[in-house]
């Protein structure tokens, strides 16, 4: 575990771990950030390369005391309300996206982003590089609705990268829920 919080710079809307020993320590605590400039690292890969962080794994880290934010420009600290404000403007619906990140690596799980996937999220057990995901998130709100084409199309495209399609949908109190497509043949 970190006993100092680890220093990450707010560049525009990422956030990047310069010192690449801290980047490699954040990187095996739970597969967080990329390095720069390596596609697909593995677990145990040592990297001399400053870590890039996304919004949503700095706002995770940074509620851990696991990080600490500085503005680039400033060379003060930014707060968490800095980093929801920018986060809200930047992602659609980011608070929704966050509660399910959240419980999700709270559970012990490894989140990634999906967009290769036509995704919110990616699910790993263990991690990239150890296991494939077994799952795929799409973040939606209690009154959202999917037709039956838009299901159809997503269950294929799970199936098509051999991931199970899940729906997670906020509650209005504690965590949210989650919806497990599972496809059968007929």
């Amino acid at each position: 575990m970190v006993t100092e919080p680890i220093t990450a710079e707010l560049v525009g809307t990422r956030l990047i771990v310069w010192d690449s020993n801290e980047g490699v320590a954040l990187y095996r605590m739970g597969f967080f950030g990329k390095p720069v400039g390596i596609p697909k690292p593995k677990p145990e890969q040592d990297f001399k390369a400053p870590l890039m962080l996304d919004l949503m794994e700095a706002l995770y880290l940074l509620d851990r005391k696991i990080i600490r934010i500085l503005d680039t420009h400033s060379g003060k600290v930014v707060s968490r309300g800095k980093i929801l404000k920018l986060a809200n403007r930047t992602y659609k619906q980011f608070e929704l996206g966050y509660a399910a990140y959240e419980d999700l690596r709270n559970k012990g799980l490894i989140v990634t982003p999906g967009i290769r996937f036509g995704s919110d999220f990616a699910i790993y057990e263990h991690g990239p590089g150890i296991d494939h995901a077994p799952f795929i998130v799409t973040v939606k709100e209690q009154d959202d609705t999917m037709g039956p084409f838009e299901v159809v199309l997503a269950g294929r495209l799970a199936t098509t990268v051999r991931k199970q399609f899940t729906i997670s949908v906020p509650r209005t109190h504690g965590r949210p829920n989650y919806l497990v497509f599972k496809w059968f043949k007929a």
